[in-house]
């Protein structure tokens, strides 16, 4: 089939990753509205006390599937949308390594999705919470479909995923334009590459808890069920050591994305890449170790309580690491606040706001006063939607050109923006103090007695407004179809290889396989030129390239300082984790008796 076939068939048959990567982004796209709207309803419902707009059993179905279809079939599929399309433009490759499994990936995430929505129309859509902790997904307590959707659904989704992650550890690993070491790849294909072994190692262990839940559902076994012998707790640790790597499978590609987005709009290169990068692994590889702090309600004793405090405080100096080089590169930048801009500069506050709510969770005492309650509702939306929606809508502005060859408009960016930070600002951070004032997670009406009315009202108007900034981006894309601007290959002034060829790309990337001798290709070769007349942004700015080498030098301090230090930071953590236990088991020895 040729590459430039038109028509349904072609689409169908394509192995194309650029065209695999807009059917991931309309299908995944199509499910965030599906999430949104299912979110609306919930907080439409809690609007005022003792709310009647669904029944409880509906509630229970409306926030599972609204948490289940954000995670799986929207953020997850929508972060694979970009690194199918850019990854290989920005490698220099003319496809991915195995075609085939792309498609392939991309059509069973379909079915999966599918599947899981088709329970709706049986009356069964899936109610146990997206976490599904047991009991309550056995069948003694869930006798019907609702859980076999579920459980079925996130299996064959699983199945998509691990396709893709083999794919592009491959594709990133070999398929490298001659010259681009590790060390000269943009830091979103980084990210990607860590999120790729992430999806391959976590995915294995959430499948292993499903299949033991489908045995106990569809077999008799007790695995989870303590009436048979087995432990429910088990179910908790099988699911969090799987969940929480998965909140990095969904922010570090976003992490990539701002890396991207801040020295295009900042006309600078990213201060300390060589840390950014590191830090970026690290958090992928401390990731593992802080499932637990999900579970210090669970009773699991002051040795593992001391541990995951003191991983969970940890993984936050990685994180911190990123957020310096941000504002750092930002520093004496000539900063362009197009949307692309605005939505990477509102990722790093917000996820700022969720970064220190997560913390909180590391002391035991205050986590099981905020444990199930809507404290940890705000705490995970400022990560998931102020980190990964903020960063995946940057990556849209900046990397839309590139895809359709026409930009999207900035008045309407602007008040997609504004619209949104309000309105998310709006809707959850009451949600902290909401919590705090002992609303538990969950439950589908409540008293006035509890005294959170008003947040709760105020809540609901700033999850309509975020509703309004939706439909604003979808007409953004509607209008730009056939009204925007024409983009040409290099807008932004961008730095990485994809800037070089045409917007959008030829079916087969590139005429000539580049070769690459810096890290930032394009920059090298334009001496970071002049800002393009067709953006439609801020005048064209001209940077002499000699007074780049001042920045130059002095990003590589951070990255001189991590030799020796790197050398010692797994002999540090140890020590420091060791000392903590031995404080709080001699502080908790007294009380034992």
């Amino acid at each position: 089939m040729s590459a430039s076939a038109t028509g349904l068939r072609s689409w169908l048959t394509t192995t194309d990753h650029k065209r695999i990567g807009l059917l991931y982004f309309w299908t995944a796209f199509v499910f965030f509205l599906v999430g949104g709207l299912e979110a609306l309803v919930i907080r439409a419902q809690l609007a005022g006390p003792n709310g009647t707009l669904v029944s409880a059993e509906a509630f229970n179905q409306l926030f599972t599937m609204h948490a289940t279809t954000m995670v799986f079939l929207a953020l997850m599929p929508l972060t694979a949308a970009f690194f199918n399309y850019i990854v290989p433009l920005q490698i220099g490759a003319r496809d991915v390594a195995f075609p085939r499994l792309n498609a392939f990936s991309y059509w069973v995430f379909l079915l999966g999705g599918l599947f899981m929505n088709a329970s709706f129309l049986f009356g069964a859509a899936p109610d146990g919470g997206w976490f599904g902790y047991a009991n309550l997904t056995s069948k003694q307590y869930s006798p019907g479909l609702n859980i076999d959707f579920w459980l079925l659904g996130l299996q064959i989704l699983g199945i998509a995923s691990l396709a893709a992650g083999f794919n592009f550890i491959v594709t990133i690993l070999n398929l490298r334009a001659p010259g681009l070491k590790m060390m000269r790849l943009p830091v979103f294909t980084w990210m990607v590459l860590v999120t790729q072994f992430l999806i391959i190692t976590a995915f294995p262990v959430i499948t292993v808890a499903l299949v033991l839940l489908m045995f106990d559902r569809f077999f008799g076994t007790s695995f989870y069920l303590p009436a048979g012998g087995g432990n429910p707790v088990l179910w908790q640790h099988l699911f969090w050591i799987f969940g929480h790597p998965e909140v990095y499978i969904l922010i570090l590609p976003a992490m990539g994305i701002v890396s991207e987005v801040l020295p295009t709009f900042s006309r600078k290169p990213l201060f300390g890449y060589t840390v950014v990068v590191y830090s970026g692994v690290l958090i992928g590889f401390m990731g593992w170790g802080v499932w637990s702090h999900h579970m210090f309600s669970v009773g699991l004793g002051p040795i593992a309580d001391s541990f995951f405090a003191a991983t969970t405080l940890l993984i936050a100096i990685p994180t911190g690491v990123k957020i310096f080089n941000w504002i750092a590169t930002l520093w004496g930048g000539q900063i362009r606040f197009a949307a692309a801009m605005k939505f990477a500069l509102g990722f790093i506050a917000m996820f700022i706001i969720g970064g220190l709510s997560g913390v909180s969770h590391a002391a035991p005492p205050a986590d099981l006063q905020q444990t199930d309650t809507y404290y940890v509702v705000a705490h995970i939306h400022y990560v998931l939607f102020g980190g990964t929606v903020f960063g995946l809508f940057a990556g849209m502005y900046y990397w839309w050109p590139k895809m359709t060859g026409r930009l999207l408009d900035e008045r309407l960016g602007n008040w997609h923006f504004w619209l949104t930070f309000i309105g998310m600002n709006l809707a959850f951070f009451p949600m902290h103090f909401i919590g705090l004032l002992g609303m538990p997670r969950r439950i589908y009406t409540y008293g006035p007695e509890l005294g959170v009315s008003t947040m709760n009202l105020v809540s609901t108007i700033g999850a309509f407004l975020i509703g309004i900034a939706a439909l604003i981006f979808v007409y953004n894309m509607w209008r730009t179809r056939r009204h925007g601007a024409v983009a040409g290959d290099d807008p932004w002034g961008g730095a990485t290889l994809e800037w070089s060829i045409s917007s959008p790309p030829p079916p087969h990337n590139f005429d000539v396989i580049p070769t690459v001798a810096s890290r930032l290709p394009r920059w090298s070769a334009t001496q970071l030129k002049a800002i393009p007349e067709g953006a439609e942004t801020a005048a064209p700015v001209h940077v002499p390239a000699g007074s780049w080498w001042p920045l130059i030098a002095a990003s590589s301090l951070p990255i001189m300082a991590t030799g020796a230090i790197g050398r010692m930071l797994p002999v540090v953590l140890a020590g420091v984790a060791i000392l903590i236990v031995g404080i709080y088991r001699w502080a908790y020895e007294p009380f034992e008796a």
